[in-house]
């Protein structure tokens, strides 16, 4: 489980583990909490009052701070996975749904004709359809796509990046995407 951890201004920061937050807490570098208290971690036992101490942890945290991440600079990072979960393993040539494993990354404009490995240039491809283009554009393949790339936005990278997304953290995190994002369908 992962806690979303945004800057005070509600800027997502990072996914952290639960062990992470802790240490937010207990350095009091949590400026506000939202979302459901997902656990709680206890401590010794005060030599004076006799309780004990103890961190309740929430799933989304804003910490104190400047944050690190430009909203407006971000790229997110490509890879198979958040490539085949923006498209929503769905083929741009065929339009069939596919299992992960029957799914490439699959180059526009292909490396033999410069093209370059970004999000702007790639969409997923099941296997055939990607040995069924080869090394030519869809133009020249007279494969037509059926939806055009984007670059993720901040938000879409949050939720992209991470499989188990709580019911509160994706509310959030949805609550910010673009109008545009495919992630609305999903």
């Amino acid at each position: 489980m992962k806690v979303l951890k945004l800057s005070a201004q509600g800027l997502p920061q990072s996914w952290i583990s639960l062990e992470q937050a802790v240490i937010h807490y207990a350095a009091d570098e949590v400026r506000w909490e939202v979302g459901a208290q997902v656990a709680v971690f206890r401590g010794g036992h005060n030599a004076i009052t006799g309780q004990q101490s103890q961190i309740a942890i929430n799933s989304i945290i804003g910490t104190k701070g400047v944050p690190r991440i430009n909203p407006f600079t971000q790229r997110p990072g490509l890879t198979n996975s958040k490539l085949f979960s923006r498209d929503r393993n769905i083929c741009a040539y065929c339009g069939g749904h596919f299992h992960e494993d029957e799914l490439t990354r699959e180059h526009i404009i292909p490396f033999a004709q410069k093209g370059i490995d970004t999000w702007m240039n790639v969409v997923t491809a099941c296997r055939p359809c990607n040995h069924r283009k080869s090394s030519r554009t869809p133009e020249q393949a007279n494969m037509p796509l059926l939806y055009a790339p984007y670059v993720p936005s901040l938000w879409e990278d949050f939720i992209l990046r991470n499989r188990r997304i709580l019911a509160d953290q994706m509310e959030f995190l949805m609550a910010h995407l673009p109008q545009s994002s495919r992630l609305h369908d999903t």
